[in-house]
């Protein structure tokens, strides 16, 4: 049991200071490192590099190498912010491909792999309607402008209570600044 501790330990340690040597290669996708950083978010296949079925400590080491490899496209030994653009955005593009089909996957009812607007409406209606309840101050059926910015102040109130900031309209993007629409 120590003895595959230690050797856990040894892996992370060392995948988290290539990591932080080699200083890019923080994607989400499969075979990369992750927002976790470490083994813990590597692909296997990726890392046994000689697909015996094992990964050595080389194959570990190797690894800050052959990403830098793959995102210096010209083989120029150096990341210019082109290429470290390239990588972001086929990063991106990788993520919000894979949140439109699991969004696909989960809510296509019919299975043709399209999502109607019945599909798309939610599926627990007494949420929203107890989300407009609260918003409907003086239950009139009705929410005003004064009715929502009140919402909005109380809400805000309550995340600063908690200790979190959600600011303006935009959910705190703009900083805090509140904004009249």
């Amino acid at each position: 049991m120590k003895t595959k501790l230690l050797i856990a330990a040894l892996i992370t340690g060392v995948a988290a200071t290539s990591v932080s040597a080699a200083g890019f290669g923080r994607s989400e996708g499969a075979g990369s490192f992750g927002p976790r950083g470490g083994i813990a978010a590597m692909d296997f296949a990726t890392v046994d590099a000689n697909a015996d079925g094992s990964i050595t400590l080389e194959e570990l080491q190797a690894l800050p190498a052959a990403k830098f490899a793959e995102v210096d496209t010209d083989g120029d030994g150096v990341l210019s912010a082109e290429e470290l653009n390239a990588q972001v955005t086929a990063q991106m593009a990788e993520r919000a491909a894979a949140r439109v089909e699991q969004q696909i996957t989960s809510r296509d009812t019919d299975g043709d792999g399209a999502l109607s607007l019945e599909e798309l409406q939610p599926n627990d209606t007494t949420r929203l309607t107890s989300m407009f309840e609260r918003l409907d101050a003086d239950s009139d059926g009705n929410v005003t402008a004064e009715e929502f910015a009140a919402f909005e102040t109380a809400m805000a109130q309550r995340d600063q209570m908690r200790g979190g900031d959600r600011g303006g309209r935009d959910g705190g993007r703009d900083g805090g600044q509140r904004h009249n629409h």
